[in-house]
């Protein structure tokens, strides 16, 4: 062919290509431009016959049992699970037994969605299983989990203070930076916040796709914060539902805060998740029946308001009052809370001589005391940030810092670590047991300065 013909014949081919397939050629100034369309919440967040938002919670013993929940659309009218112990190779799934969930209708802001949820029992424990969620049709991928051991093994979770905002833009660097760091966490601890608006199915959807299959195969453990909270038409302040349906939670707290007041035994350590929004003196009764009657070495309690204010203008006074006495009482060893918008960490008090408290200040207490007891933690995971307002207790603080902090115990020792979303060492510390003593305190050496803020903006909720 000459090159004539060659030049015909493929300026006739890109005109083809553009009449028919729609490409538009290069050209200067605004004639055309393209104009993309924002993707509604509606359409982004609907449910379909695939399964979707899967979460391992616990309900009841990690050691023999696990819970999962998932949702689909309302074509969906039976859901099943099924689980194997995994194998090295894909021989497990003809061992799957198949079980059925119970399915729930949710109706949100933007759609009506089916969640389905099971708790798989009897179990072994110390061993890994393999399991997958669907209509007996429409499956999900085969996940995994691992039960817990009998006996005490030395393990790793992860605190989130608050997401809250930008969930699927920002706070979901945070979450997957903290798993690239702790890959063998035991389970995910989100110390309230985790959306802005209660009953915001969009958000909602941003908040599981920001863990996405990490929820899946690491259990979450979940507190209430003041914005899963909502306000109905009778003028009364209710946890989301959004929450027990998505959620497979522990029921057996005080009456009217199922699923919201919490605990389990991990290892050799107690977690209680408590409601800070609501029935305080009831939950305190609670708490105190609770750690009269453990018998694990370690208590981590984590509830959303701070026991100590790290935020200008803010005091939780009444909560304080309230659960503050039981828990010195008990020494609990760890208190991890959100809210605040800003990192602070309390240093080394003394539960033999209780500490007294003025207003948000604790008396009496100084980082440089031999021996700790408490240590209340106030973090923040999500971009939205707050001034702080410093106060000598507290021995770390950050202002415009997303934060993670991976937990590790191992026996009678307790190792603590704070990271920024990039995965520096922002905050370190380790406590250890001593029998009949308070816990030993040792500070370590931060690798980079205090986080500051150089302009002021106020406090918001």
């Amino acid at each position: 062919m000459h090159h004539s013909a060659q030049k015909i014949s493929a300026a006739f081919a890109f005109s083809f290509l553009i009449t028919t397939v729609g490409i538009a050629p290069a050209h200067d100034g605004h004639e055309g431009e393209h104009k993309p369309v924002k993707v509604a919440a509606k359409e982004l967040a609907a449910p379909t016959m695939m399964p979707d938002r899967v979460v391992l919670t616990w309900s009841a013993d990690p050691t023999t049992t696990q819970s999962v929940t998932w949702r689909t659309s309302t074509q969906v009218e039976e859901a099943f699970a099924e689980i194997a112990v995994a194998t090295p190779g894909p021989e497990f799934a003809k061992a799957a037994q198949k079980y059925k969930a119970e399915s729930t209708a949710l109706k949100t802001d933007i759609n009506t969605a089916h969640f389905h949820s099971l708790v798989f029992k009897d179990l072994q424990p110390a061993t890994k299983y393999a399991y997958r969620v669907g209509d007996g049709v429409n499956w999900s991928e085969w996940f995994q989990f691992r039960t817990a051991s009998v006996q005490p093994e030395p393990f790793s979770f992860v605190y989130f203070g608050d997401a809250q905002n930008d969930l699927r833009s920002h706070w979901s660097r945070v979450i997957r930076e903290a798993y690239s760091d702790a890959p063998k966490a035991r389970f995910l601890l989100h110390a309230g916040d985790l959306i802005n608006t209660a009953q915001s199915d969009g958000e909602w959807h941003e908040w599981f796709g920001a863990g996405a299959w990490l929820n899946a195969m690491i259990p979450n453990v979940p507190v209430v914060g003041n914005h899963e909270m909502h306000k109905g038409s009778d003028d009364v302040r209710r946890v989301t539902h959004h929450w027990r349906p998505q959620f497979t939670l522990p029921t057996h707290g005080p009456e009217g805060l199922e699923e919201t007041c919490y605990s389990f035994v991990y290892s050799n350590c107690r977690i209680v998740v408590l409601n800070s929004n609501q029935k305080l003196e009831e939950q305190a009764k609670w708490l105190d029946k609770i750690l009269l009657e453990n018998t694990s070495p370690w208590v981590v309690c984590s509830f959303h308001h701070p026991i100590f204010s790290t935020a200008n203008d803010r005091d939780n006074a009444q909560l304080r009052k309230t659960w503050k006495p039981i828990l010195d009482k008990f020494n609990v060893d760890l208190v991890l809370q959100g809210h605040d918008h800003t990192y602070g960490r309390t240093g080394i008090t003394t539960p033999s001589e209780p500490v007294e408290t003025v207003g948000n200040v604790p008396t009496g207490v100084t980082h440089r005391d031999e021996h700790t007891g408490t240590v209340y933690v106030v973090s923040v995971s999500g971009p939205k940030m707050y001034n702080i307002e410093p106060k000598p207790f507290m021995v770390r603080v950050a202002e415009d810092t997303q934060l993670y902090q991976v937990i590790h115990i191992d026996g009678e020792k307790l190792r603590y670590e704070s990271r920024t979303a990039n995965g520096e060492l922002y905050d370190a510390f380790e406590l250890t047991k001593e029998l009949g003593k308070p816990n030993q305190l040792l500070e370590l050496p931060a690798t980079m300065p205090q986080r500051r803020r150089k302009a002021t903006s106020p406090a918001g909720d």
